[in-house]
């Protein structure tokens, strides 16, 4: 299987001896400020080093912000190898990371694969790609992936790692419930059901399965899983790694990385019909101009329009972003802008979701694209004449991390932050010199 995930760096066996040696090394980072690149006239920070402790390895996904500005974030990797969830808090001195949960018991799912989202309880809800039940074995762990929660424990701790409490709240089996929710985040609707995706399991005609839409229902104090689609790997797509977007009127939209007409991915709908829903391919990527390989997700805009973006095709051969406008019962495939990739390597484009600002200029970042090719962030502005490309940071992998696969969010002042799932000082032990980091680009 070629995905994101392939651009690991490292596989760490550390045993959990090695872990409780990492809360030693917990103790420190908690007090210690990211140190700040000098890129870009000061814009630029690094505001955490990650170094394979407690705090992770290898933050895959990017971060979501809440209304007090902390940031919350997953990890691939971790002191056990089966990845870390962590807030940053901003305090007097900087910023200050915390381990909330470090991801050890495989039953209960290991390795976070994707972007956290509140739930209006105040818990913490995604995915693991591994752990769990079923038959699926990769990175030495087995077990098809869960949907699970995290809260704030109940009972004080006077520890430096004080770990929230887990909850499973579905274990995947590999078969037509799906398997592998790898870069799905999740989605609540107004009745608080939750949506997402799996890349594997259901159907079709891939070995492994060609993926589902599922949804998870509240019921008597747990969830309920039902499939929404399976796909068949023929015309309507297969393997769907970001997850689904919800409108007003209660349509999913979402993409799949593969299949579709030309075998380079689709968008696709899912609207509500009867006690079942009817599933429509609005495009079929050509890996030409349009692009091929969408794992982005797709994001509105006040319009109703569509934004997502592919890791591969178009004139630069390093992916695009494109616009899918309503029309009728139709929609029009609009290619904005082409990113020049790097030969070889997997992931070229995003991969992380698009993020629209109230002027309606469009953001997100690349894992093989920019001036270094290890990645950018950058903006796109709308004018008479098009979307014109601004790089706001262009990665070399070095101190300034590299290769980012994130989404990226906005604080009230305007700042900008994601993640980079390589580079950083790391730590020579557990992360072979590159750990990952998160940044920030402050707002001019």
């Amino acid at each position: 299987m070629v995905s994101p995930g392939q651009h690991r760096t490292r596989i760490f066996r550390t045993s959990l001896r090695a872990a409780a040696a990492g809360l030693a090394l917990a103790i420190m980072f908690l007090l210690t400020v990211g140190a700040t690149e000098a890129v870009q006239a000061q814009t630029y920070h690094v505001i955490h080093n990650f170094i394979g402790g407690v705090d992770g390895a290898e933050p895959t996904y990017g971060l979501t912000i809440d209304a007090a500005g902390n940031l919350y974030g997953t990890t691939f990797e971790g002191d056990a190898g089966t990845g870390t969830a962590y807030k940053l808090a901003y305090k007097s001195t900087g910023w200050a990371l915390t381990p909330l949960y470090v991801f050890t018991v495989t039953n209960n799912g290991v390795i976070p694969y994707d972007t956290l989202v509140f739930g209006r309880d105040g818990k913490l809800y995604g995915t693991t790609g591994f752990g769990g039940i079923g038959p699926c074995v990769a990175y030495g762990h087995s077990g098809c992936g869960t949907v699970f929660s995290l809260q704030i424990p109940v009972t004080l701790c006077h520890t430096a790692y004080c770990p929230w409490t887990e909850r499973p709240l579905y274990k995947f089996s590999g078969g037509s419930d799906g398997s592998t929710p790898y870069g799905a985040t999740l989605v609540f609707d107004s009745a608080g059901n939750l949506y997402g995706t799996a890349y594997g399991g259901g159907g079709g005609s891939c070995t492994a399965g060609c993926g589902v839409v599922y949804k998870l229902t509240p019921s008597g104090g747990g969830w309920t899983q039902s499939v929404v689609y399976t796909f068949t790997g023929g015309a309507d797509g297969a393997s769907p790694w970001a997850g689904v977007t919800l409108d007003q009127a209660g349509n999913l939209y979402g993409t799949t990385s593969t299949g579709g007409a030309y075998g380079n991915g689709t968008v696709y709908e899912l609207s509500p019909a009867g006690s079942g829903w009817t599933e429509k391919t609005v495009h079929s990527f050509q890996r030409l101009q349009d692009g091929g390989s969408p794992f982005s997700g797709l994001i509105f805009d006040g319009s109703g329009n569509l934004y997502g973006a592919t890791q591969y095709g178009g004139s630069g051969g390093g992916g695009t972003v494109f616009e899918m406008s309503p029309s009728g019962d139709n929609w029009i495939f609009t290619m904005l802008y082409s990113f020049i990739g790097s030969g070889g390597g997997h992931a070229k484009g995003p991969v992380g979701n698009l993020v629209m600002d109230s002027a309606g200029n469009i953001y997100g970042s690349t894992a093989g694209d920019g001036a270094y090719r290890f990645g950018s962030v950058f903006k796109l502005t709308h004018g008479t004449g098009g979307w014109t490309y601004t790089s706001l940071h262009d990665f070399t992998n070095g101190l300034d991390g590299g290769s980012p696969r994130s989404n990226l969010v906005f604080d009230a002042s305007g700042n900008i932050y994601g993640t980079a799932s390589t580079g950083g000082t790391g730590n020579p032990i557990s992360c072979v010199g590159s750990c990952g980091v998160v940044w920030q680009i402050t707002a001019h």
